[in-house]
C-alpha cells in the first residue's frame, strides 16, 4: 500500500541514484496549454530530454543541461553554480534540492522572468520552506485533475501508472509578492 502512495520511506525500492524521476511529456503539455513562456529556456535538469523535447516542438528554445550526463544535453553541469540566465527556466528538480533549486532560479533570473518547477504538492508545506514563500511567493500553482507520474531512472514502461503522489507545476515570477493562486489542470 505505501509503495502505491509514493512513500518513499515504506517502498520496496531504494532512492535512485541522483534522485531522477523523469517528467511524463504530457505534464508539461498541460503546463502550455496554460501558460507560455520567454522564448529562451533554460532546463537544468533535463536527464534524457523529456521536459526539453516537448518545449523545443513548441518552438522554444532550449539550453538543456544536467550534473549527469545521460545522453542528452549537457552532462556535467552543476546547475547551482551558473551565475546568471536570461530567460526563462523550467524543471523537474531532484526533490531532496528543490528548494535549493528554487532559491537559486529566482536568483539568476531577471526582475519579471519566470520559474517553472515541478513538484510534489508538499512542497507547499514545511518549516523550512516557509520563508521561501513569503519572500518568493510562487504566482501560480497548477496541481492536476488527473494525476501524473514521474518515472523512475526515466523507465515509464516499468513504472507504476498509478500513484498517491500529487505533483504540481509551481510557478514564480521574480518580484511577484502578491498571493498565489491556485489553478486545476
Amino acid at each position: 500500500m505505501f509503495v502505491i502512495m509514493g512513500a518513499s520511506n515504506h517502498s520496496e525500492f531504494e532512492r535512485v541514484q541522483h534522485d531522477y524521476y523523469a517528467t511524463d511529456p504530457q505534464a508539461v503539455e498541460e503546463l502550455l496549454k496554460v501558460e507560455s513562456f520567454d522564448k529562451n529556456i533554460l532546463e537544468p535538469c533535463c536527464g534524457e530530454g523529456h521536459i526539453s523535447k516537448v518545449l523545443e516542438k513548441h518552438g522554444y528554445m532550449v539550453e538543456s543541461s544536467d550534473l549527469i550526463d545521460r545522453n542528452f544535453g549537457t552532462g556535467g553541469v552543476d546547475y547551482l553554480t551558473i551565475k546568471s540566465w536570461h530567460g526563462d527556466i523550467i524543471t523537474n528538480p531532484p526533490y531532496k534540492h528543490a528548494k535549493e533549486f528554487v532559491e537559486h532560479s529566482i536568483k539568476i533570473i531577471k526582475p519579471g522572468q519566470r520559474v517553472a518547477m515541478l513538484l510534489k504538492i508538499q512542497f507547499l508545506e514545511s518549516v523550512k520552506r516557509r520563508e521561501l514563500f513569503e519572500e518568493n511567493p510562487p504566482k501560480y500553482v497548477y496541481v492536476f485533475s488527473k494525476r501524473v507520474n514521474c518515472a523512475r531512472n526515466g523507465d515509464f514502461k516499468g513504472f507504476p501508472r498509478n500513484s498517491a503522489i500529487c505533483y504540481c507545476w509551481y510557478i514564480w515570477e521574480k518580484g511577484f509578492k502578491g498571493e498565489p493562486v491556485i489553478r486545476w489542470i
